[in-house]
């Protein structure tokens, strides 16, 4: 059978290269680019991101990202989010008091974390739900992590286009998002390409289910 195709959507923020090899190595042929065609026709695209909510919106509208990723959404494609990649699923962002307005995949806003110690930086805990693809045989897995703003919950989704999504949980002066599972759409808050053997098998677990498309 042959390796599934993974684009890298290169906007100018994100951990690109790290993520292109963590991919190869879990046996995904993977290009980095921004050419809207390749991400669209590829098996899986993953969006990274690092950084402000506000650049990285403006890298993802510069390439058009923002429309490669409804459009693949729409046709059920998969679509993986990482760190502030996962953040602009959201309705919007708000960073020193400026609301911008993310993808809209999921409602909800991503705010500063409420903790004594921001940024949040190493390795937490997740707490995924039973049904998960992504955490499978994960179970009490730590992960990697550097981020300063999160979602807290996913507001109301009802009448949204996929089934109830899985949520994954992490604490960090309280509970956020740490990861979402949404029909073809995926993201983590943390760093999968930075997390191990943990983060292996996560990508290993998403570039597998690839294959039944």
């Amino acid at each position: 059978m042959p390796r599934p195709s993974v684009v890298v959507l290169d906007h100018g923020f994100g951990n690109v290269r790290s993520a292109v090899r963590a991919l190869e190595r879990v046996g995904a042929r993977v290009e980095l680019t921004s050419d809207r065609d390749a991400a669209q026709a590829a098996d899986g695209l993953v969006v990274p991101g690092v950084g402000a909510f506000a650049a990285v919106m403006d890298g993802l509208r510069r390439v058009r990202g923002d429309q490669v990723v409804d459009r693949r959404l729409a046709g059920g494609l998969p679509v993986l989010g990482i760190c502030v990649g996962m953040q602009v699923m959201f309705d919007a962002g708000v960073e020193h008091g400026v609301r911008t307005d993310g993808l809209g995949e999921w409602p909800g806003v991503v705010e500063r974390l409420e903790a004594d110690v921001v940024p949040h930086m190493g390795w937490s805990r997740v707490e995924p739900p039973e049904g998960s693809v992504l955490f499978e045989g994960l179970a009490g897995a730590h992960f990697y992590f550097v981020h300063s703003y999160a979602a807290r919950d996913l507001g109301d989704l009802g009448g949204g286009r996929f089934a109830p999504p899985l949520v994954t949980w992490a604490e960090h002066g309280g509970r956020f998002v740490a990861a979402v599972e949404n029909g073809p759409l995926a993201a983590t808050q943390f760093h999968p390409e930075k997390s191990g053997d943990a983060g292996a098998q996560l990508l290993a677990n998403w570039v597998r289910n690839l294959k039944g498309r």
